[in-house]
């Protein structure tokens, strides 16, 4: 069974893109624009082997989506990735701060992507 990833990002065209590279590298991917509709996908039937969490978001911000995540006993061993335009070190310290387990800078290419995702699924 392929491995299931929930990618939560407010911009239509970041989810379709971040969509199709996990898709053509084998993954069964769910999507959603807004962390506040977004717990369907993480506490329903089938428990994601990943999240892919976008850090700027209206309603609530990734990082405190990632420190309710990483709360929860359900869903806090769920490796979690904050993807972020922001400077590095900042996303690096929001990454800290809310428990997520790595991030990823925007752009980034369907090989950094993957490989982000499949680092994280084998540790």
């Amino acid at each position: 069974m392929s491995k299931h990833i929930v990618v939560i990002d407010d911009c239509p065209v970041t989810l379709a893109i971040v969509s199709d590279y996990l898709a053509e590298a084998g993954f069964n991917v769910a999507t959603a624009e807004c962390g506040v509709y977004s717990n369907h996908l993480i506490y329903g039937s089938r428990a994601p082997d990943l999240i892919l969490l976008d850090v700027m978001m209206p309603l609530m911000s990734g990082e405190k989506k990632a420190m309710l995540i990483k709360r929860r006993e359900k869903s806090s061993r769920i490796p979690l990735l904050l993807m972020s335009s922001k400077e590095e070190d900042e996303l690096k310290s929001i990454a800290a701060r809310s428990g997520a387990d790595g991030y990823l800078t925007k752009p980034f290419s369907a090989g950094k992507l993957v490989h982000a995702i499949e680092t994280f699924l084998a540790a």
